[in-house]
């Protein structure tokens, strides 16, 4: 398998620490709204990395957090008259439905800051006592210039960073480019720490999380592309300050997606949330892993319409498929698998082993459409068409991908049987009303 790796800027052939183990973090939500449809692509596509590696006889210890402490939070509760935490449990759970409306799974380990303060304070006083780290004031900061690997994985040179760094001005910093680790603060909700009450910087909490869970270096740190600077660039920092090396053996992370070539706004009117998305969201998931990950994806209305169609013919051929061995008693039975499927099922498998790539996955899956269609006309194919049916099961399991197709009533059998035998008979005003029956059944 084969990833391309952020910090080095090439495709590295992955190499777990541990034996048949992955150990992997990706940045989660900040929880004081719901999130957006761009906000989902790491949801989807890191979601298929675990589903994948599990495929090939992984044990992936998936941690994704919770930031729900921030000053987003405190400003959503004074809007809305209420407490952090009242916010936070609310966005949490909406975020939740939200993964699993675009068929992420949510069974995995989801720390909340909260959670973890005294481990994040632990971690901060031991970045002040091995010097990286000064308090002012109550405040806390890094020293970005005790790290000459600084940049390394967004690119960027200290110096440079130095002289075009726009930020306000720090009386406080040794250096404008250091970052807050513990905020003094008296607004919102606060804890009590060697420095004074306060809260954690953000760019702290996950490097501590990462160190309080897993202990050690991971094989994967993800997120999206906006994180790569400051967020992650500053727990390498952090961590190679403790640990002396950069947290994670890869780091990888999803392009942007805009909106007609334009960056979501909020304050323009240019976002969709994922409870808003008036449209099938398997249909959306094609949508997004039919672009590789590392590429930017434009959103519009018709190329979703395009990519829910391309899912409604999938699972068209796919129901067709079921629904005929069903009748024909073969459901229950082993499949064969030909020359053929095997040829589909190696450049699926090959597809996903390079760097992820999703979209030749996808390709992969309609060649299997055609396939199993050609099957389906055919007369005497049913171990085939079976041996289709579980490549199909695999691709969708792999892929997050659900048709929602189940077994077949006595009266569901009667309905289809009759409606197979009018378009034989060629009674198409008969065979369109029992069509729509089936329809209505959600057979078709």
């Amino acid at each position: 398998m084969r990833i391309y790796n952020t910090l080095s800027k090439r495709t590295e052939t992955f190499e777990p620490i541990h034996e048949n183990t992955v150990n992997m973090y990706v940045c989660g939500p900040t929880v004081y709204n719901y999130i957006h449809i761009g906000n989902a692509r790491p949801v989807i596509f890191f979601d298929v990395v675990r589903r994948f590696f599990e495929h090939q006889g992984y044990m992936v210890n998936f941690v994704s957090n919770f930031t729900d402490v921030d000053d987003k939070i405190i400003t959503k509760a004074i809007e809305d008259e209420t407490d952090e935490m009242t916010i936070a449990n609310k966005f949490i759970e909406a975020f939740y439905e939200d993964a699993r409306r675009v068929g992420s799974s949510t069974k995995y380990l989801a720390p909340r800051v909260t959670e973890y303060m005294s481990s994040i304070i632990s971690y901060i006083e031991r970045l002040v006592e091995k010097g990286f780290a000064y308090e002012k004031n109550g405040n806390v900061y890094f020293r970005v210039d005790k790290i000459p690997e600084y940049g390394a994985l967004s690119g960027r040179n200290i110096e440079d960073l130095r002289e075009g760094a726009r930020v306000e001005v720090d009386t406080e910093k040794e250096n404008p480019l250091d970052f807050t680790l513990w905020k003094q603060t008296e607004q919102g909700i606060t804890y009590p720490s060697p420095f004074g009450e306060g809260r954690p910087g953000w760019h702290t909490e996950c490097v501590a999380m990462i160190h309080d869970i897993f202990g050690e270096k991971i094989d994967i740190h993800g997120g999206g592309t906006g994180l790569m600077f400051p967020h992650h660039e500053n727990e390498i920092a952090q961590h190679r300050a403790l640990a002396g090396n950069a947290i994670a053996n890869y780091w990888m992370h999803n392009g942007q997606l805009n909106i007609d070539e334009k960056k979501m706004s909020k304050s323009e009117g240019r976002i969709i949330l994922v409870k808003d998305l008036d449209h099938d969201y398997m249909g959306y998931r094609l949508f997004t892993l039919s672009t590789h990950y590392r590429s930017p994806i434009d959103y519009s209305d018709d190329i979703l319409i395009n990519h829910v169609n391309e899912w409604q013919k999938i699972k068209r051929t796919y129901s067709q498929t079921f629904y005929q061995l069903d009748l024909a008693d073969q459901l229950d039975k082993k499949g064969v698998h030909d020359s053929q499927l095997s040829k589909i099922h190696q450049g699926f498998i090959e597809a996903l082993e390079d760097d992820f790539n999703t979209p030749n996955a996808i390709t992969e899956l309609h060649n299997l459409v055609k396939y199993a269609n050609q099957k389906i006309r055919e007369r005497n194919t049913y171990p085939v068409m079976r041996g289709a049916l579980e490549l199909f099961d695999v691709f969708f399991k792999i892929l997050g991908l659900n048709p929602e197709v189940s077994r077949l009533t006595k009266t569901d059998r009667a309905i289809y049987m009759e409606w197979t035998n009018a378009r034989k008979n060629r009674e198409f005003d008969k065979a369109d009303r029992l069509r729509e029956k089936l329809q209505e059944r959600g057979i078709l």
